[in-house]
């Protein structure tokens, strides 16, 4: 879309010429800075903010405003979002008109809350859509997404106009410069309001979920915002929310009708020809699903194959209802997929198979080419794809594709749910079939040409080859589920150059738009056993013959695995004998045990700890204390690393064989300091212990910038007992860093930034 690139380059253009003038504003009133000094400084520098030039502001403000407005107007037109414009488009007339009247103004799967999100942001757009002081923000957390939608990730979606500007200065926002930006933003408006769907797909790891509202909550505080969510019933999410006003989404009655009618022409021609049949079937379904739209569509959809009214009435008679009803309906969907004919039953089930197994969304055209692979033929055949809508029609209403980004996917999360409970039952070999077609794929005769050699020629063999991106990223995935690895597998990791071809699907990244000559910053002369130790594949490493090489990057197979945190081939490797357990890769300067420390397996740390030699053909020995400190280029040490973790069943293996707890990395910080910020009371209490009995006067023990333990520990979130703790071993609450922050402060501030729980 040539026209939507140069639109959008221009604005982005003019975001950068204000925010070039905002920088050179800001820096004429440098006194705003933050920084420590006299009570009279910081009077001063208060005052000067309150008597900041209006005219400079009130000119910015209007060119954001301007340019917010462009944007609007350029997302709108090309995604509004793709999510939020699918939804709309099969959205019934008149459908959750009961939502917008509500004064209000907690929810079961399937009762339509994305769709009630979409109105919501659709209404809140044709409301405010000629006023410039209005700003909407919204984003859908998805179930399929979740590495994708860290904390970070979702609030830079708010703001990814200005996060795509700093991809191209090649840096990566923080969360703090995120929310500072999505501020800056904020204040261009007189009122904003932010929805955010289904926050119950939000993943949890890491606090992420808990962190992300956190953010929210001091965000709208702070810029006044009205906020919209949407969940099911989780006790944690409820109790976030306690005290604001809440509203039960269900389907109306209504609603389903609407529904119902809406869909009536799915069904064959003698319901059409019936008003009393028509009447009959939106009664029984309206009564039986109970405010679900997901039943009520399933229901609809288990009807379109009856050859008379009779049939209908009688399946009318046997509707699902209650907390069972969706596993009977799915069950039932899957059933009448079995009793069609074996090609498209056999269809069918390729299709349920990738989507429930994928690891992202995948497009359809991706799906299409990934269904024509015929194991074992050197091609792809394009006679052999198929249809979109035998695609869609093999798999019973279980299957619809988004018309504006052209996923494909399961009609609701909740049957994704089912599919991965009943995975072994209905297509137990999905794993095995992916990882085949996967590897047939990266094996066409198309690729062994072995790498290519401009970023112009990488992307032309992954927009000519559909599936290609996913295969190569992601074929290991499915390998390791796989419970035997086929030959196909093992003829493909013999192949170096359809090895390294793969090697640059799977590693190279343009980091920012301007990247150049990305698609050659791939290691080299990688072996099949390189990948089999990078992607953790136990059984194909055991039938390769494992060699002791080194690539271009220095990174042996044993450094590969114990990087990507695949411990079962790092056991294996080891017990060959045959590789060099303290080997140092040259990209990050860490060896095996560094690597193995910060991912967390303490097995793993005592078996590398207990070999003596380096190598086989060696006769020098090195002291266990020596390898147990090997700093990367950080001169971050194994111990760091693992207290950093708060893995503590690896911190009592280190410090069993020599630890030093008083080495220091660049920074100057050392144990101590980092296990401060674990989060682990266990690991906490243990350096606390090693500390004392080693000297480590923690109550002096600073980093280079001035910080000391408590200043880790609140700035990362601790528990009252750890404060109390610190501050019975003499650390001192007033201490401040080179910038004049207390430990409290240093809390405060990154609490703001939505860095602490």
């Amino acid at each position: 879309m040539p026209v939507d690139t140069v639109e959008l380059k221009q604005i982005a253009n003019s975001y950068g010429n204000i925010l070039d003038q905002l920088e050179h504003i800001l820096d004429e009133y440098n006194e705003l800075k933050s920084g420590y000094g006299s009570v009279n400084k910081r009077a001063k520098r208060m005052w000067k903010r309150l008597k900041w030039e209006p005219e400079d502001i009130k000119q910015l403000r209007s060119r954001i405003s301007t340019n917010i407005s462009l944007l609007n107007a350029f997302t709108s037109r090309l995604t509004r979002d793709n999510v939020a414009f699918d939804f709309i488009s099969r959205r019934q007339a008149r459908t959750g008109q009961w939502l917008l009247d509500s004064a209000e103004f907690k929810a079961h799967p399937g009762a339509g809350k994305t769709i009630f999100t979409s109105i919501v942001v659709e209404e809140l757009f044709t409301r405010f859509e000629n006023d410039g002081n209005i700003g909407i923000a919204y984003l859908y957390c998805n179930y399929r997404q979740q590495q994708e939608q860290n904390l970070e990730d979702l609030f830079a979606s708010l703001v990814k106009t200005l996060y795509d500007r700093h991809k191209d200065k090649r840096t990566r926002l923080s969360l703090g410069e995120i929310l500072g930006i999505l501020q800056t933003v904020a204040v261009a408006y007189s009122r904003v309001f932010i929805i955010v769907d289904t926050l119950d797909k939000c993943q949890i790891s890491d606090g992420c979920r808990q962190r992300f509202l956190l953010s929210l909550f001091n965000f709208q505080v702070t810029c006044r915002a009205n906020l919209f969510t949407t969940s099911r019933p989780i006790s944690s999410i409820e109790k976030e929310f306690e005290g604001n006003s809440k509203l039960k989404i269900r389907a109306s009655e209504e609603d389903v009708r609407r529904y119902l009618e809406g869909h009536m022409f799915r069904l064959p021609g003698f319901v059409a020809r019936s008003f009393e049949l028509q009447k009959e079937i939106k009664t029984d379904i309206v009564n039986a699903v109970d405010g679900m739209f997901l039943l009520a569509q399933l229901h609809l959809e288990s009807l379109t194959g009856k050859r008379s009214p009779k049939s209908i009435q009688a399946a009318l008679k046997n509707l699902a209802t209650g907390s069972g009803a969706y596993d009977y309906v799915y069950k039932d969907a899957m059933e009448r997929i079995n009793s069609q004919i074996k090609d498209q039953k056999e269809l069918a089930k390729q299709v349920l198979s990738w989507i429930t197994c994928a690891r992202r969304p995948l497009v359809i055209w991706e799906v299409q080419h990934a269904l024509a692979v015929e194991i074992g033929e050197p091609q792809l055949d394009e006679e052999n794809v198929p249809e979109v809508e035998d695609i869609v029609s093999v798999c019973t209403g279980l299957v619809t594709v988004d018309e504006e980004s052209n996923i494909i996917r399961l009609v609701h999360y909740a049957v994704q749910d089912y599919f991965e409970r009943t995975q072994k039952c209905w297509f137990p070999e999905a794993e095995t079939d992916i990882t085949n077609t996967c590897i047939t794929y990266l094996s066409f005769d198309t690729f062994k040409s072995d790498l290519c050699p401009t970023d112009e020629e990488f992307e032309a063999r992954l927009r000519d080859n559909a599936i290609y991106d996913y295969a190569a990223r992601n074929w290991g995935h499915h390998a390791r589920k796989a419970p035997l690895t086929s030959q196909v597998i093992m003829e493909f990791l013999e192949s170096d150059s359809k090895v390294e071809a793969s090697i640059q699907a799977l590693m190279a990244t343009k980091r920012y738009p301007s990247h150049a000559n990305y698609s050659q910053e791939v290691p080299r002369d990688i072996t099949g056993s390189h990948l089999a130790a990078h992607l953790g594949l136990e059984e194909a490493i055991k039938e390769l013959l494992i060699r002791d090489a080194e690539d271009d990057d220095s990174e042996t197979p044993l450094v590969l695995a114990a990087m990507y945190g695949h411990d079962a081939v790092v056991k294996l490797l080891l017990d060959t004998g045959r590789v060099v357990p303290e080997f140092k890769d040259a990209k990050y300067g860490r060896t095996p045990l560094s690597w193995v420390a910060e991912k967390g397996n303490a097995a793993v740390v005592e078996k590398l700890l207990g070999i003596d030699g380096i190598g086989p053909d060696s006769n020098m020995l090195i002291e266990k204390g020596a390898e147990v400190s090997a700093w990367n280029s950080k001169k971050q040490c194994p111990l760091h690393l693992a207290c950093r973790r708060g893995d503590y069943a690896s911190v009592q293996v280190l410090l069993s064989h020599g630890a030093d707890i008083l080495y220091v990395d660049q920074d100057g910080l050392n144990a101590f300091h980092y296990a401060a910020t674990s989060r682990s009371a266990e690991t906490f209490s243990r350096i606390l212990e090693a500390s004392d009995r080693n000297g480590l006067n923690i109550s002096t023990s600073r980093d280079e910038a001035g910080r000391n333990a408590l200043h880790h520990m609140l700035a990362h979130g601790a528990s009252i007992e750890e404060v109390r703790l610190l501050l019975d071993k003499g650390v001192d609450v007033k201490d401040r860093d080179i910038n004049g922050n207390s430990p409290l402060a240093s809390y405060l501030i990154n609490s703001r930034a939505g860095q602490t729980p």
